[in-house]
């Protein structure tokens, strides 16, 4: 049987009565869009946060987009990012029309390197959007100071970092506004696609709940201006209502994975050999994925295929290299520590019900496959 990275089905024979009576009670309240189980997630995912609005859409890319155009971000406008994310983040960024403008991020957690964002603004500059990659916090008090001066907006990509707290605050809380994903591999999520946006301004608020509704407000087929058709899903809203009581639990099941990699990996770490994730002083670490780094990355990802275990690149293509984006002319070289950490890193298995005696079959036989390089 292959180890893989995530598995849901532990997790399913754990929670399948809770969930499963989830799905009876949107088929049974008559109410199948929009109703009272989205309305109720949106309360209680806000409450979560401590702020005073949510607004549930179809997925984390959407999360974003209409983050951004509901902070008035659109064509002619740029927005700073980084290069090691997910596709989506950039991929948002493009479909308001605005251009993404990157820097490169530091070595030690692959986070945003702050120190590069003031060089990079421009004129057109609109808006920053730090990822907290992984499960940890970019730093932003650098980020919060450098919108203030230069009057930019900061939209929060929390896709990975669900909980995360950095310096006392939740992930999501730090800037104007926030974009979650519920896909299923994240540290909440749905049985099927989901996202959400937070924030504390209620202007904000009111562009968002327009703008996943064609641009309609409260009235069926009055647009106010042209929106989208990013409804969160009445049976998705109501299983995330459940798996959010245990939001914190799911946190500490991942920490507690960490840990124990860790306390068997830590022996092999130093120059040359295998690295292990690094929390900032300050973060509280979620873990989305557990990535290591190692000069010699592929070759034993491969030699790990021979035990039965098949590993996730987190990400083997940097953004800025993928031929969609050649046009915004970011040569190979431009973004150093991005690409190199491209060719180092991979994801051990994490989530939550990982069994013990699967993540020690991993362990064994990569401590075997790195003595054997």
């Amino acid at each position: 049987m292959t180890t893989r990275v995530w598995d849901y089905l532990p997790e399913y024979e754990q929670e399948k009565s809770e969930i499963l009576g989830a799905v009876e009670k949107v088929f049974g309240s008559g109410q199948l869009v929009l109703g009272e189980s989205v309305s109720g997630f949106e309360d209680e995912f806000a409450g979560y946060h401590g702020v005073p609005y949510c607004t549930g859409v179809d997925n984390g890319t959407n999360a974003l987009k209409l983050g951004l155009e509901a902070l008035d971000i659109g064509p002619g406008d740029e927005v700073i990012t980084v290069s090691n994310t997910a596709a989506p983040t950039v991929v948002a960024i493009a479909g308001t029309g605005a251009a993404p403008v990157f820097v490169d991020v530091r070595e030690d957690d692959f986070l945003m390197d702050t120190d590069q964002v003031e060089a990079a603004i421009t004129p057109r500059t609109k808006a920053l959007l730090p990822v907290h990659l992984y499960g940890q916090c970019v730093d932003m008090a650098p980020l919060e100071r450098i919108a203030a001066e230069h009057g930019l907006k900061i939209l929060e990509d929390c896709a990975q970092s669900h909980g995360a707290v950095h310096h006392g605050r939740k992930a999501g809380t730090m800037g104007d506004a926030a974009a979650f994903s519920f896909y299923p591999t994240k540290v909440l999520g749905a049985y099927g696609d989901g996202g959400a946006v937070i924030t504390a301004d209620e202007t904000t608020h009111g562009n968002m709940r327009q703008l996943r509704y064609y641009g309609m407000e409260k009235v069926y087929y009055v647009v106010r201006s042209p929106g989208h058709n990013s409804r969160l899903d009445e049976v998705q809203a109501e299983i995330l209502r459940g798996k959010l009581t245990r939001l914190d639990a799911y946190i500490e099941g991942r920490n507690r994975v960490a840990r124990r990699y860790e306390e068997q990996l830590g022996d092999l770490t130093g120059p040359g050999g295998l690295l292990l994730p690094a929390t900032n002083p300050g973060n509280t670490h979620v873990y989305y994925v557990y990535v290591v780094r190692h000069p010699r990355r592929d070759e034993i990802i491969e030699a790990l295929k021979e035990y039965g275990i098949s590993l996730n690149i987190s990400y083997p293509w940097p953004v800025h290299t993928m031929s969609g984006f050649a046009h915004l002319g970011y040569p190979e070289g431009s973004l150093p520590v991005t690409e190199k950490l491209a060719k180092e890193i991979f994801s051990l298995p994490m989530y939550p019900s990982l069994p013990e005696d699967v993540q020690d079959k991993t362990v064994s036989a990569l401590r075997e496959v790195l003595a054997a390089l």
